[in-house]
């Protein structure tokens, strides 16, 4: 799970929990994101900043190109032109997957869903077109686990 400069607290302990709950393997704060120990990141993580490993990179870019030297495909969270919608992405259970969700407001910088493998898109129905960065983490995450855990 890689975070583009999630301004929030609460949305970044939000998502070690979840990271937590679907056995993430790391969580890469980038840029602005604040890093443990952190009492408001503690607050909403219940203690999973401690269980799920993590790591810092002054930018994104960074974290994207030491990713793919892994062997990641990145997946950016992100509503662009050429998305898949999470539905119809089928990852492979061989594969290793890095989600990335972007700020709150801007999303995930144009320079990161360029350099990306593919762009998820979590459809929407109502007269919102965007959802909570830790929410959009959470839908990715369980649509990833149901594949890479059968």
């Amino acid at each position: 799970m890689v975070l583009d400069n999630v301004r929030s607290l609460n949305n970044i302990g939000a998502i070690f929990r979840t990271s937590d709950a679907f056995l993430v393997n790391r969580v890469m704060l980038c840029g602005i994101t604040a890093t443990p120990p952190s009492p408001e990141i503690h607050k909403t993580a219940l203690g999973a900043e401690d269980s799920v490993a993590w790591e810092y990179f002054p930018s994104t870019m960074e974290c994207i190109e030491h990713l793919k030297a892994e062997g990641y495909t990145i997946c950016v969270l992100e509503q662009v032109k050429h998305s898949v919608e999470l539905q119809d992405f089928q990852p492979d259970n061989a594969g290793k997957y890095a989600i990335v969700a972007g700020h709150e407001v801007h999303g995930v910088d144009p320079q990161v869903v360029d350099a990306s493998d593919i762009c998820l898109e979590i459809p929407q129905f109502g007269t919102k077109h965007s959802l909570n960065v830790s929410v959009s983490a959470g839908i990715a995450l369980w649509h990833l686990f149901t594949y890479l855990h059968r």
